[in-house]
């Protein structure tokens, strides 16, 4: 099975949105599977700043994320995430103020640390993705409950 046939899946469940409710519906698996969707989503098309800024911290870094991670075998990815994790406590509440887009640009420059993070996570997606999708096969316990 895909992350993709997995995570349609699960969005069927969940019935297209994860809210406190039906977030016990599902596994621990599923949830570090959507939280991946999410992660992914966000640092590929705006870094962690934009995962940041759009309010996903604390679902990424306040849950154990980074620990289910490493338990299914991504020991880099969790480090990286522990990583960005420090630097979300350092800036997150600067991060997520509400502004303008010229000013949301500009957190770009204003927190260069989250460069070597952000290419870091866009050099071994490929092998993350592959990695996860390894974990999905061997384990089944990610698909729709």
């Amino acid at each position: 099975m895909t992350i993709d046939e997995c995570l349609q899946a699960i969005h069927h469940t969940i019935g297209g949105e994860l809210t406190a409710e039906n977030m016990q519906l599902l596994n621990a698996d599923q949830v570090t599977l959507l939280a991946w969707e999410i992660l992914h989503e966000e640092v590929m098309e705006g870094g962690f700043v934009q995962l940041i800024h759009n309010g996903y911290g604390p679902f990424i870094f306040k849950n154990p994320f980074a620990k289910a991670v490493r338990l299914w075998g991504l020991r880099d990815l969790s480090k990286l995430i522990y990583d960005a994790h420090t630097l979300y406590v350092k800036y997150g509440s600067e991060i997520t103020r509400d502004c303008n887009d010229e000013e949301f640009m500009a957190m770009y420059e204003q927190y260069p640390e989250f460069d070597d993070l952000d290419d870091l996570f866009i050099e071994n997606e490929e092998e993350w993705t592959r990695q996860i999708e390894r974990y999905i096969n061997e384990q089944g316990t990610t698909t729709a409950s």
